[in-house]
């Protein structure tokens, strides 16, 4: 039966084929739009979690500020100032650190033979290295050895190379930093760099038992450290322990500054799945309009086959013969405008490759531009709107079928 059923539902289909093939690509680029927006919508959050990955997203940097609250006998306005013991009091206190690092910078000046700069100079411990994610381009990172040495070896920034060398060898070259000798062991691979302003690949980093040398270490401008856990009660906990150690409340934001960029990346997410959420909308509300266009074709063809439908049914056919006959033709037009409107979405964005995001706002950010992959869920998502796209759109002309008079429908002209 139902093997007769679809085989009329595709007779009827190709005795009106151009009305049939209009209809059907009405559908195909509703859901070719539903695919590429969502497709659309998962690049724009992969590239805002690029963006942040390069860095870490686990990832926590608290530096001292002045109290704005009076804590105790402590009246507002004192310093917050970070030692070294900090460093304790936040490993034994906090939970899940991973790695900790003490960070202390100076703007200082940068000679070699043949140029002057001034340049931001990093104090820090080896392992910020993997706590910031610093790639190597050439040679390494320096060791835990040279920390305690107090070896005077640095680690230089893709863009510091260039100006310095001009493109040449940098590795084993020498350097001065505020006037002292320091050998090049390292060359960093380029960071997304926003504009030329941006000093984020000219910066050095030396041992941070060496950089004493170059400023006093006895207070700290910052400590930077990665965790595992909820970024939320890694943050409170932090800020609960060095209140305790400092004489500030907790609820005091303005005694610490907390950089805790799974926050921002999670207000992000937020704004990338609003995004996706009104993109499918948009989508949706498209695939709806080709919807209407069958429905209104069903119709037609309802009207036009209104005899046809009076001779079945003297003949013995029942309501939901008609119904189906119907609803075959409705689900076959969206079912092979479907197929065709995803693999025209999967040329496009084979196609269209990379859109510009990032890259025209930093360099070295290609990798954080949109690219409009297709997912699986991407395509079982707008399947599953097709699908009720087409049962909505074949169901109101399918049950005027099945609900006719057999008599007046043998005396339709």
């Amino acid at each position: 039966m139902f093997k007769d059923i679809w085989g009329q539902a595709w007779e009827a289909m190709v005795y009106n084929r151009r009305r049939t093939t209009i209809t059907m690509v009405g559908m195909a680029w509703g859901i070719a739009t539903v695919v590429l927006l969502l497709a659309y919508g998962a690049g724009f959050g992969r590239a805002i979690e690029t963006i942040f990955a390069q860095w870490g997203t686990n990832v926590i940097g608290v530096f001292p500020g002045r109290t704005s609250e009076q804590a105790g006998g402590e009246k507002a306005g004192a310093q917050v100032r970070f030692t070294q013991d900090d460093l304790d009091r936040i490993s034994a206190s906090v939970p899940g650190i991973d790695r900790l690092s003490p960070a202390v910078w100076k703007d200082v000046t940068v000679q070699n033979d043949l140029h002057t700069y001034t340049w931001t100079v990093n104090g820090v411990v080896p392992a910020f290295q993997d706590i910031w994610k610093l790639a190597t381009e050439q040679g390494r990172f320096f060791n835990g050895m040279e920390e305690q040495q107090r070896a005077h070896v640095c680690v230089i920034g893709s863009e510091s190379k260039s100006k310095l060398f001009s493109g040449g060898w940098a590795l084993g070259q020498t350097v001065r930093l505020n006037g002292v000798l320091f050998t090049i062991v390292g060359v960093l691979a380029p960071k997304m760099q926003e504009g030329e302003d941006s000093d984020r690949n000219r910066q050095i980093y030396i041992p941070f038992s060496t950089m004493s040398d170059i400023k006093d270490t006895k207070y700290l401008d910052g400590i930077w450290f990665n965790y595992r856990g909820n970024y939320q009660m890694v943050e409170q906990s932090l800020r609960d322990t060095l209140g305790a150690a400092h004489h500030f409340r907790s609820t005091d934001h303005n005694a610490i500054y907390v950089a805790n960029l799974m926050t921002q990346l999670h207000q992000f997410e937020v704004l990338s799945l609003a995004l996706q959420v009104l993109l499918s909308l948009v989508g949706a509300l498209t695939l709806g309009i080709a919807g209407i266009g069958l429905m209104n074709i069903m119709l037609v063809a309802v009207q036009q086959r209104t005899r046809e439908i009076g001779v079945e049914k003297a003949l013995g056919a029942q309501r939901r013969h008609i119904l189906t006959q119907f609803l075959a033709e409705a689900f076959v037009i969206t079912g092979v405008g479907g197929f065709c409107g995803i693999f025209l979405a999967y040329i496009v964005s084979i196609l269209v490759g990379r859109i510009p995001f990032y890259s025209e706002l930093a360099l070295h950010a290609e990798a954080a531009d949109i690219y409009l992959r297709i997912s699986p869920i991407a395509v079982v998502v707008a399947t599953l709107i097709l699908a009720v796209t087409g049962l909505v759109s074949g169901m109101i002309p399918a049950i005027r079928a099945a609900n006719l008079d057999p008599i007046e429908a043998l005396r339709y002209e």
